[in-house]
């Protein structure tokens, strides 16, 4: 079972397996880790439900985050322990003057207070990882992220983090313009919406990333020599 089955119909996943979509890119030899917008801001402080979650943090995903955020910490793991780079795209405490359409969007995430923007301690950065502060949904808009990923020496991406419809799928189409070979662990990206969820985790499976359980993420990654860390 796929994360889409039951959701997207099996003529309509016919019709891509026909027209020639969703073939896999693979994996690279030096890959990085991007960390989207794992923020208490969407996770909420502890797991609760959706509707207890937002009482907190208007803008929180629900238990769903911290099923994720589990899934995350023996992937974050592995890439410190095979000494493979580590990013941390995040969003920046908003102020009035750099809202731009996203204030007047969704008001609410200009009332976020600053401890919302802090990074979930299970898999928040240690000392050496990389912390690139974005203002739109892409991490690589207007950011840093392409000229660290060069410098790094990077060729595929594994992106986790938050909204699967979001952030995330707009970091992995422009991840995939780039030439970046990118994965999705479908457990370890999260979204308030369920069905948005499955629908981009199908579209990115189809045309820009390779979607799939992150156990095999990891037995892949298992597979590369281990990396270099920085002087």
């Amino acid at each position: 079972m796929r994360p889409w089955d039951g959701i997207i119909p099996e003529a309509e996943q016919r019709a891509y397996r026909a027209a020639g979509f969703g073939k896999s890119t693979g994996l690279g030899t030096r890959p990085a880790l991007l960390i989207i917008d794992v923020q208490y801001r969407t996770t909420g402080t502890e797991p609760k439900p959706f509707w207890e979650a937002i009482r907190e943090f208007p803008t929180s995903c629900g238990d769903v985050a911290w099923a994720a955020v589990r899934q995350m910490r023996p992937l974050l793991g592995l890439f410190r322990e095979k000494a493979f780079p580590v990013l941390y795209p995040h969003v920046a405490p908003k102020k009035a003057y750099d809202a731009g359409r996203l204030g007047a969007k969704v008001p609410s995430i200009m009332t976020v207070p600053e401890i919302g923007y802090r990074f979930v301690q299970e898999v928040g950065p240690v000392a050496g990882e990389i912390l690139v502060p974005k203002r739109h949904p892409s991490a690589f808009f207007e950011s840093g992220l392409v000229s660290y990923l060069i410098d790094l020496g990077v060729d595929s991406l594994v992106v986790v983090g938050c909204t699967t419809s979001g952030c995330i799928r707009s970091s992995v189409v422009d991840a995939f313009s780039y030439n970046f070979r990118v994965l999705v662990p479908e457990e370890c990206v999260y979204d308030r919406s369920a069905v948005s969820h499955a629908v981009n985790l199908f579209d990115m499976a189809e045309k820009y990333a390779d979607v799939m359980p992150v156990a095999e993420v990891m037995a892949r990654m298992s597979e590369l020599p281990q990396g270099k860390r920085p002087d």
